[in-house]
């Protein structure tokens, strides 16, 4: 057993961090492949672990972490990219990683068989597309086209990755490619943007917040956000979805808000 204070690394492609230590329990949030978790409790096979990247905490199975130092240098810049067990793309994939999980590449410029593309090997196994991959230290310049890159993926509540994202997942994992710490749920979002009058002129990066609700302007008149009426990460006028999240009883926005710095 792994001992409290103890930092761990997600071991698969995405560990559900849920309210209580049970499979059926609520999930509260993810942990993506190559994040650390600092260990704050145990039970059985759970372990209680708070994020390293934004503070959450949630019960994680002991399974889906491991104790190998291993320091990422890449982390993965498409919506997913898959893993061979050797530099074959024609080999059955180890595992799909999604959007913003880290590696660690021990060897570049592999020649991936069955196509003209660079693969990278990872140091705990496997090889990847390299140009899926961007750098760990170099930031997205464009954050919000990372969340584009997301448009379709389902609408999961808790999801953090871009297989299945809530509102608040969405901005997170896209303002933190772009370099920035971010809350993970919208009450902490909205306390951290920078409010403005939203009269004043909407533009490409700028949060509408409503109570438990957030998104993100593409232009100055289109809304991006994960939602339940999609049920997907969908993209459309922000007048359309003011009116439907009136009439459904939401109100109006509550902050227009943009990224601090």
């Amino acid at each position: 057993m792994a001992d409290e204070g103890e930092i761990l690394r997600v071991s698969c492609p995405v560990a559900d961090m849920r309210a209580e230590p049970a499979a059926a329990a609520g999930l509260d949030t993810q942990a993506l492949f190559g994040e650390e978790v600092v260990i704050v409790g145990q039970l059985g096979a759970w372990i209680r672990g708070r994020s390293c990247l934004d503070g959450y905490e949630g019960w994680i199975p002991a399974a889906d972490l491991h104790t190998r130092r291993v320091i990422p240098t890449h982390r993965v810049a498409a919506r997913a990219t898959l893993l061979f067990p050797r530099p074959d793309i024609k080999a059955p994939p180890l595992a799909r990683l999604p959007l913003g999980a880290r590696v660690r590449a021990v060897e570049a410029d592999v020649r991936m068989h069955g196509t003209g593309r660079e693969g990278l090997r990872l140091e705990t196994g496997g090889y990847a597309i390299a140009d899926h991959f961007t750098p760990l230290d170099e930031a997205e310049k464009d954050w919000v086209g990372v969340a584009e890159r997301c448009m379709g993926a389902p609408y999961l509540w808790g999801g953090r990755s871009s297989d299945g994202l809530d509102c608040s997942g969405l901005v997170q994992l896209a303002v933190q490619a772009g370099g920035r710490d971010c809350p993970r749920d919208t009450g902490p979002q909205s306390a951290w943007a920078v409010p403005f009058d939203g009269g004043a002129g909407l533009r490409r990066g700028d949060l509408v917040f409503w109570t438990g609700h957030v998104g993100i302007m593409l232009d100055e008149t289109r809304l991006l956000h994960a939602n339940a009426h999609h049920m997907a990460v969908a993209a459309e006028p922000l007048a359309e979805a003011v009116a439907r999240i009136v009439a459904a009883g939401g109100g109006e926005p509550t902050l227009y808000g943009r990224l601090p710095g």
